[in-house]
């Protein structure tokens, strides 16, 4: 889903920028707010594991190398800004590894990041009030499908390709990263529950 230098014009991947500087704005007021050592070195680690995480081709039954993105996990414990800038974090040592690009920096932390994460969120604070098991999995499910349309948007503005052929080839290959993500993440929450209650009950923002 890393979005390389060249596929997107100049003032269309400005306007992704603009987008993820003001989130990242609101989140550094909000952790000036809440300063908390936990948290920071919760992201810190979070950042690691997603870098290793997204890094690692996995082959599929699509012919296409998968990968993860471990946001949803870092949604659910810390929540969306957290998301974020994890996502942002991640993105940005991976750029130094050749993944990505410079002027789709935005773009990518759009889908990977604003779009994971507030997918990711909304999903789990409407249905873990009925069944945080399912909560968890529909989430995860639910914001790697909102990042696939955010790419497939992105990508259709960008006139690089077009719709039917995005929706053709990403939705089903995603959706099924989406799947094998759901199960992991649910199975990950819920050992953290178990082995470490307290990092459930952090703020989230």
């Amino acid at each position: 889903m890393h979005l390389p230098d060249g596929i997107i014009p100049l003032n269309q991947a400005l306007v992704y920028w603009v987008i993820m500087i003001i989130a990242l704005l609101i989140f550094s007021y909000k952790m000036s707010k809440n300063q908390s050592e936990q948290r920071f070195v919760l992201i810190a680690l979070l950042s690691v594991a997603t870098v290793v995480a997204t890094s690692i081709s996995i082959p599929s039954p699509f012919g296409v190398p998968i990968h993860f993105f471990l946001i949803p996990l870092v949604v659910i414990l810390l929540g969306p800004l957290n998301g974020i800038a994890v996502s942002f974090l991640s993105l940005v040592v991976q750029l130094f590894l050749g993944m990505g690009g410079l002027t789709t920096l935005g773009a990518n932390v759009c889908a990977m990041g604003i779009a994971l994460s507030i997918g990711t969120y909304i999903f789990y604070i409407l249905v873990s009030k009925f069944s945080k098991t399912i909560g968890i999995f529909v989430a995860t499910l639910m914001g790697i499908i909102f990042a696939t349309l955010t790419q497939i948007s992105i990508l259709v503005i960008s006139g690089s390709t077009s719709l039917e052929i995005l929706i053709y080839s990403l939705l089903p290959f995603y959706l099924f990263v989406g799947l094998i993500e759901s199960f992991a993440t649910t199975l990950i929450v819920s050992t953290i529950e178990r082995v470490k209650p307290d990092l459930m009950t952090l703020d989230k923002f």
